[in-house]
């Protein structure tokens, strides 16, 4: 079976051991190609699974998409452990490994444009949600309470309540979004402030994301690995001033949001 060459991410070369029983997609460990000056971690995969035609029909295959972005994520995060990386596409392959010295080359004056800016960064993602339960609870306390006016025939006054009630839910929750957005906006520029860079994505879809509440800050912040402690410290603070407002934090993470062409759609090479 042809093995072809699984592309995960470049970097400077770098002295720090991944972790030993570190394993990528398709269960092989990663190791590095050393090209003019520049690391590329790459492994091998089957071309039973990755050549052209059948990688495409995999990424239409939800179950195996998840599985390989996660083997991949495994490897960038331990590659963030001990170097910055530059990350490219997932399910970036090639033939062998003059495909990838080929890459590099072509490629070599953005790679190290990109990874002199990134040098010593990490990526924190900062997501706000409004949390409107209060309200929901309260609509939910209204309609239990006009379902017991109307057994005991007060149906004219209930309902009244009930409508008084349905706008002040409304309007309360009204109330939780703009405040949310208002903090958003002010967190967002706190943040970009301390921050080398930032990124602001579409909120995400609760439908699609499973999160509660609503999404109305969805951001990610460039920061000197050796001040990540004092955003984290930052962002700690501003949460205690947001009743009703969920503020989520993760990282770090490989600066994906900040290596422009490089990490977006998946790249197949003959």
């Amino acid at each position: 079976m042809t093995a072809l060459r699984y592309v995960y991410a470049v970097c400077r070369p770098f002295r720090s051991a991944l972790q030993a029983q570190l394993t990528g997609v398709a269960g092989a460990p990663p190791k590095q190609l050393t090209h003019h000056g520049l690391i590329a971690v790459v492994s091998t995969v089957p071309e039973a699974d990755f050549a052209e035609e059948p990688l495409r029909a995999h990424l239409e295959d939800l179950d195996w998409l998840t599985a390989t972005a996660r083997a991949h994520q495994q490897v960038i995060d331990a590659l963030t452990v001990v170097t910055t990386p530059l990350p490219l596409r997932l399910a970036t392959v090639f033939r062998d490994d003059s495909g990838v010295r080929t890459m590099i080359e072509a490629r070599e004056e953005a790679f190290r444009r990109v990874l002199d800016r990134l040098e010593g960064q990490v990526e924190w993602g900062v997501k706000v949600y409004a949390e409107p339960e209060a309200a929901e609870a309260a609509d939910s306390a209204g309609a239990g309470r006009v379902g017991g006016d109307a057994v005991s025939g007060r149906d004219a006054v209930s309902g009244r309540d009930y409508l008084r009630q349905r706008r002040m839910q409304t309007r309360a929750r009204e109330d939780i979004w703009q405040k949310a957005a208002a903090f958003a906006g002010r967190l967002h520029e706190k943040l970009s402030a301390f921050a080398e860079d930032s990124r602001l994505h579409a909120p995400q879809n609760a439908a699609l994301s499973g999160a509660s509440g609503q999404n109305v800050l969805n951001a990610a912040y460039l920061v000197p690995r050796a001040d990540s402690e004092e955003f984290v410290e930052l962002v700690d603070r501003e949460k205690d001033d947001a009743p009703g407002i969920r503020v989520e934090l993760t990282g770090p993470w490989a600066a994906y949001s900040f290596t422009g062409e490089f990490a977006e759609e998946p790249e197949v090479e003959p």
